[in-house]
Formats: C-alpha cells, structure tokens, sequence
C-alpha cells in the first residue's frame, strides 16, 4: 500500500523513501532569511526614529519589553496553531502577523501603538522559528541535519546584519523602514506557498518541565535564562543607548550591522573546542569574555565608534556562543525520550528570561539613564561564570563517547518546541 507522502518524517524517508528535494528545503531557509533582512532594519529604526522625534528613551525600552512578551506568548501557542493548520499554513498566518505589525510602525510615532505592533511581532517571529526549524528537522536526514541547521542559522544572522546595515540608507523621517520590511516579509511568503517540501504530522503537545530539565542540565537552563536576558538586552538597548548618545543614524547602523559579524566569527573557534573538552570549562571562557567586553564597553562609552563597534561585536559574539554551548551541552546529558521535553523547557526558560530582564532594564534605565544595561549584563555574565565554575566542582564532565557535535546557533533564533530524531540517534546521555 502506497504511503502518503505528506505523512512522511525524515526516519521514514531514511528507511527508503528519497529525502527531502535540497531546492524544497532551501525554500524555508531562504524565507527566514528574507524576513531577517526587515526585522534587522525595524529593530535598528524604532529607537532611532524616537530619539529624533524627542521621545524619552523609556519608551524604547517599553517596546522592546513588549516584544519579549510576545514572544513568550508564541512559545505557549504556536504548538496548537500548528496542530490545527499545519507548518505551511503557519508560517504564511504567522508571516502576515510580521507584516501587520510593521504596518502599524509606519503610521508614525505612537508609541503605545507601537508597544502593541511589537508584541505582535515578538509572537510571531518566535512562532516561526519554532515552525521553521520542526519542519527543517523533520525533513532532514541525519547525514546532513548539522550543516543544514547551521546553513539555517547563519543565514538567518546574516539577514539581520544587512537589514541593520539597511537603516543607513533609509529616510528616517518618513515609512519608508516600514514599507522595506512589509516587502521583504512577504516576499518571505513566496518560497513556502510554492515549495515542495512534504509537511510534518502534527507536532506532540510539548509540555514545560523545568524542574525535569533542571534535573538533566542545570547549566544548560541557567545558560538559557542569562541568554535570553543577555541577548535580549544587548539587541534591544543597544541602540536606545547609542541614539540618546548623540550618535548617528549611520553610526546605529554600523554598530547594529557588526554585531552578527562577532556571532560568525566566535562561534566556530568555541564550537571546535567545546567539541575537545568539557563544554563547561568554555562556557566559562565564553562568559568571562562577555565581562571583559562589557567592563569596555563602559570605560569607552561615548567615544570611538570604530572601538565600540569591535567591543559590542565580542560582547554580542559571546553572549550568542553561551546559547548555542548551553544548547549542546544540555543535549549531550539528555536520554532520547527527555529531548523534547527539554527542548520546550530551555524555550520557555529563555523567553522568560527575555521577557523580565528587559523589563527590570527598563525600570532602572528610569533612575540609572540608559547605560543601565552594560551593568545588568555585567551582573548576569557574572553570575553565569561562577555558578557554572561551581557546577565543574561538583559534577563531572559527559564522556566524551556520549558527546554531540556542536552546531552553531543564534539566541535570535529560539529553539525549536518539538523535534524529529530519528531512531539512530544515540539512545542516552549521562547525566550530571
């Protein structure tokens, strides 16, 4: 009896079945690149276009709380959008949301509308990605899974980069960041209402456990909730700071634009040598480096611009590294059948964190000015490194047989809440 083919996941097409067309994966790939490109330019035109209208910082920093809000909501509802439509229809509802959202920042700047569009772009984008990447990893093979997600990733960051680079380029008076946004989204919709590429079932109802995930990886959630908080407000209050600064509109666009370049250029190097050694042992390395560079960040505040840009770009690099180790790690101390509980716990431990942090940033930028969140980034890297250097006294490392291979990945880029392993995969992990 012939199987239907919609039905099928990547075990199935492994058992016999041809794989996935590479043309029909890279059709989901190439549509979050897109979108990329116009969420970079909206994250980089908001604070700007504030600071020249004379809004308080304050409400910038509202906005990006109100982002991290939606985005907690789409880790709680996008399984059951999912369950009811499908990935396709998905995407293409969850793309329009994006759209809507930056519709609504073109018609100027009111900021409780905007608070508002920027809740609904934080559930959507989460949404997305929680789509794009079940969908990736139900088509893909093993043989090819790794490079394929980390093709994923990095095209992804690399959108962001040029859309940030984008905002030099744009009048920032009028809607033109808005309308160049609202194209490239759709334009992300064509690829996945034209592809080819078989859906997954419907996803399993993935509950939050994170007493569970605790238990299997208590560096991997506490990496996820300084992460979420890290990166969040390194994104997001970066260029609040650097606009109430005095800097320029092409200045905020060349500090946004090379932060990526640290997420590229960090990742590799740590990801080698994670794979060497007991991942721990660098994620300390890697929040001692979030430190230093924001200590420097502090000490040449206000000056430079060519030293800020290469100081955030190491601050930024690191902070997206301790995501994607503590992703690994976390991974390689998880038996089979507890991954997708973990994986939906460290999701919603890092929307969490990137919900309160944010706001915490906000109330304190009230009293402290908006260079509040250097220090708050310096307390949470801080308290990272030591709890994790205790974790390394009082728990062995995996060994070394029972190890993953490391695989880039964008705190920007939320894991995904449910996944397909196929039934070669290694059936446990040690725990610590």
């Amino acid at each position: 009896m012939a199987t239907n083919r919609k039905h099928l996941t990547a075990a199935d097409r492994e058992a016999g079945d041809k794989p996935a067309p590479l043309i029909a994966i890279a059709s989901v790939i190439g549509s979050m690149a897109l979108i990329a490109i116009g969420n970079g330019l909206m994250f980089a035109y908001i604070p700007v276009r504030l600071g020249v209208e004379g809004f308080d910082p304050i409400w910038a920093g509202l906005i990006v709380t109100g982002l991290s809000a939606g985005g907690l909501a789409g880790c709680i509802l996008t399984g059951p959008l999912v369950r009811r439509v499908g990935h396709a229809r998905a995407f293409m509802v969850l793309s329009a949301l994006i759209a809507l959202s930056n519709a609504a920042i073109g018609a100027g700047p009111h900021p409780l509308l905007w608070i508002a569009a920027r809740a609904l772009y934080g559930f959507a984008i989460c949404g997305l990605f929680i789509v794009a990447q079940s969908w990736l990893n139900d088509a893909l093979p093993n043989a090819i899974r790794g490079r394929v997600m980390a093709v994923f990733y990095v095209s992804y960051v690399a959108g962001l980069g040029v859309g940030y680079a984008t905002l030099a380029i744009v009048d920032i008076h009028t809607a033109q960041a808005s309308l160049i946004g609202i194209i490239f989204t759709a334009l992300s919709i064509l690829p996945v209402g034209l592809t080819r590429l078989a859906q997954p079932p419907a996803p399993q109802a993935a509950s939050v456990a994170l007493g569970q995930a605790w238990r299997i990886s208590p560096v991997g959630v506490a990496g996820m909730l300084a992460v979420g908080g890290l990166s969040m407000i390194i994104s997001g209050f970066a260029p609040i700071h650097a606009t109430a600064k005095g800097y320029t509109q092409g200045d905020v666009a060349l500090l946004l634009s090379a932060m990526p370049v640290g997420t590229l250029i960090l990742q590799i190097p740590l990801g080698w040598l994670s794979d060497r050694t007991d991942r721990r042992l660098v994620l300390i390395g890697t929040a001692m480096l979030a430190i230093v560079a924001s200590v420097l960040a502090i000490v040449f505040d206000g000056g430079a611009l060519m030293v800020l840009v290469v100081i955030y770009l190491i601050w930024d690099g690191a902070a997206e590294s301790i995501y994607s180790l503590s992703s690994a790690h976390a991974a390689d101390r998880a038996k089979k059948d507890e991954l997708l509980a973990l994986s939906s716990s460290m999701l919603f431990a890092w929307s969490l964190a990137g919900f309160v942090v944010p706001g915490i940033v906000t109330a304190l930028s009230v009293v402290f000015g908006t260079a509040t969140f250097i220090y708050v980034g310096i307390v949470i890297a801080t308290l990272f490194c030591l709890f994790v250097l205790w974790r390394v006294v009082a728990a062995g490392p995996v060994p070394a047989a029972d190890t993953g291979s490391f695989a880039p990945m964008s705190a920007q880029a939320p894991l995904p809440v449910e996944l397909a392993f196929a039934p070669d995969e290694p059936q446990g992990r040690t725990k610590d």
